[in-house]
């Protein structure tokens, strides 16, 4: 309780040094609500699972990488071998063949979301206590990954139904009450749920919000607007973030069953998610009971809606798999076709070069979400773990998209009925859902930095407030005196972490080809805590204006912890085909994060790779049917 107190009335760190670094007291402010709010989130977890503790964190600070926390342990087979996998799988494949996945709308259907109540689908994340079927957050994410080889829109309903829709927020800060109250009738399917937070002047800037709910007798009185929310109908239930006193808070709210004067949809044209429904709510006077506001133990509204992104960021980077994968067996008819000079382009070494990375990316994506998975089931927070997963995943599957699926097409992928033409909003779409890539990767950086920043240089900032200084000059001998104190812990840091040893541990069985990878990752760790701080010495105050050097140091450290999770992940999975993607994904990061051009040698194996894709196949393409290879035109 201590430690919750000590929250609440603080200033953050990111606040203290946008007002020490010049910024007006509103930017300083607004910021340092965010900051918090991540703080409070934090508070939430067991010491030994929050952030500081979590493997990446670990890996960049400590001396030596935790490989133990890297190396994810194969998911047994009868993990997914449960009635709600297996039933709901039949029910989504019986659908597809009789085409009645979407009604005559194009939307998602009504027949089959009442059929998947049937199975238990949407109570798949909700404890049995309450109705639900319990699958863990590993089985969860592996599970969804199935249902987007069948069908992407299906998977992104699950995800937003009990991802970031009311599921999370109920399952994690709803009183005991609230819980039997609503889960039970969630789990069934009796409603389907979403979370309306975005609003048109609200995005990644959560302290824009706007709409405003006030407390008259035992109802509160919400107006105001919401934007860009799927799954938002008359009839679901919404998880509302809005201001209660001027606060960020989180009400349930029960969408009535037909439009009213206190409630309204917002119709437009939105040419992603165009399966699903996704609407703007206007609230004029709307009543939600009192009963129905959820109270974190420590933090506001923010709170609440951070908690739920990192289940949203995996499910995405499960979904960008299972799409990857669709495309790459959608490759395979067209290139054993098509022919230029008399040669099928299945024989060519652009075309192999495109299979071979595909497949790498989709080995990358799995391993991500494998290992995410496994660390938010022990208990950790996993921010900078899901933030990895999301980045990798969406850009992955907008370059599998455009540089490898649509340039191997042609102009046919233009054609109405192309699965390129007809889905390019739904491949890029993801780069922006749950954090646009590079507003993520500058979170991602303030997260791996925050504890150190904290413990040498908001001292220093301090000192140089109290010294009337604008920056630390470490060439001028009173700068050095006057913050003398403050210093040398930081000197003593840079000093212990220069003389520690080569981390030079080696993974029992690991081949000699992977190992190296692991090698290189753990070298490159070695490396990043010097990058870091000697950027946070250079750019002190102003580090936060610069970006570009925040989102280059930021996607480092990303590619490093991807080549070493993908390395360790296909050593466990034992599969050759796996292994040999895994190699070219690691090799590919190797060469962005050093500026090597590759060599001959890489070609010829990028071109074995794709021989033995096109051969054996890659895990869970036999469960995929292509679409027709030609197209009328």
């Amino acid at each position: 309780m201590t430690e919750i107190k000590d929250l609440e009335r603080s200033t953050s760190f990111a606040e203290e040094a946008l007002r020490m670094g010049g910024k007006t007291e509103e930017e300083a402010k607004r910021t340092g609500v965010v900051d918090r709010a991540d703080d409070q989130v934090e508070a939430l977890f067991a010491p030994e699972y929050k952030t500081v503790n979590s493997p990446i964190h670990r890996a960049v600070w400590d001396n030596v990488t935790p490989l133990e926390l890297f190396n994810t342990p194969k998911m047994e087979d009868s993990a997914l071998d449960v009635p709600v996998i297996k039933n709901s799988l039949a029910f989504l494949k019986e659908h597809k063949a009789k085409g009645t996945l979407y009604d005559e709308q194009g939307k998602v259907s009504s027949a089959v979301i009442d059929d998947l109540s049937k199975a238990g689908y949407w109570g798949a994340f909700i404890s049995k206590e309450y109705g639900g079927q319990g699958l863990n957050i590993r089985q969860f994410m592996t599970f969804l990954g199935r249902v987007a080889l069948i069908e992407p829109m299906y998977a992104a309903l699950a995800s937003v139904h009990g991802c970031i829709g009311a599921v999370d927020p109920l399952n994690s800060f709803g009183s005991e009450e609230q819980k039997r109250h609503y889960l039970p009738k969630l789990a069934s399917g009796e409603m389907l749920s979403a979370f309306a937070l975005t609003e048109p002047g609200a995005g990644s800037d959560l302290t824009a919000l706007k709409t405003k709910a006030t407390l008259i007798d035992d109802h509160y009185l919400v107006n105001g607007e919401k934007l860009f929310i799927t799954n938002a109908l008359p009839g679901r239930t919404i998880g509302l973030v809005c201001l209660i006193e001027n606060k960020p808070a989180v009400l349930i709210a029960e969408l009535p069953a037909e439009e009213n004067e206190n409630f309204q949809i917002v119709r437009y044209g939105l040419h992603a998610v165009n399966r699903l429904y996704n609407h703007g709510l206007k609230f004029k006077d709307f009543k939600i009971p009192k009963a129905n506001l959820l109270v974190p133990p420590v933090g506001d509204g923010l709170t609440i809606a951070y908690h739920g992104l990192n289940l949203g960021r995996l499910a995405l980077c499960s979904a960008s798999a299972a799409v990857m994968k669709v495309m790459l067996v959608n490759l395979m008819p067209w290139i054993h076709f098509r022919k230029t000079y008399g040669q099928t382009i299945d024989r060519r070494e652009l075309v192999k070069r495109r299979v071979a990375q595909t497949a790498s990316l989709i080995a990358g994506s799995e391993a991500l979400v494998a290992w995410g998975s496994w660390l938010l089931d022990q208990g950790y927070r996993g921010e900078l773990e899901c933030i990895i997963a999301k980045i990798f995943g969406s850009e992955s599957q907008k370059q599998v998209a455009i540089e490898y699926f649509m340039k191997t097409h042609g102009g046919r992928s233009f054609l109405q009925g192309h699965l390129f033409g007809d889905n390019v909003h739904e491949f890029l779409a993801p780069c922006i859902y749950e954090g646009e890539g590079e507003m993520l990767g500058m979170a991602f950086f303030k997260s791996l930095a925050k504890a150190h920043g904290v413990k040498y240089f908001e001292p220093v900032g301090k000192a140089l407030e109290k010294h009337k200084l604008k920056k630390l000059n470490p060439f001028n001998p009173w700068h050095g005196w006057a913050l003398r104190n403050e210093l040398i812990p930081y000197a003593f840091w840079y000093l212990g972490k220069a003389l520690a040893p080569a981390d030079n541990q080696k993974v029992a069985g690991l081949s000699p080809v992977l190992q190296d990878h692991v090698d290189f990752a753990m070298a490159m760790l070695g490396e990043a805590p010097f990058e870091l701080s000697e950027n946070m010495v250079k750019h002190q105050l102003k580090l936060a204006d610069r970006q570009c050097r925040i989102a280059d140091l930021s996607q480092s450290i990303q590619d490093i912890i991807v080549i070493l999770v993908t390395a360790l992940w296909a050593h466990q999975g034992d599969n050759k085909v796996v292994q040999a993607a895994a190699d070219i994904l690691c090799q590919d990061l190797r060469r962005k994060i050093t500026g090597e051009k590759p060599s001959d040698k890489y070609f010829r194996s990028v071109c074995q790779v794709a021989d033995l894709i096109m051969a054996e196949g890659y895990p869970g393409m036999d469960e995929i049917d292509p679409a027709n290879i030609l197209y009328s035109y």
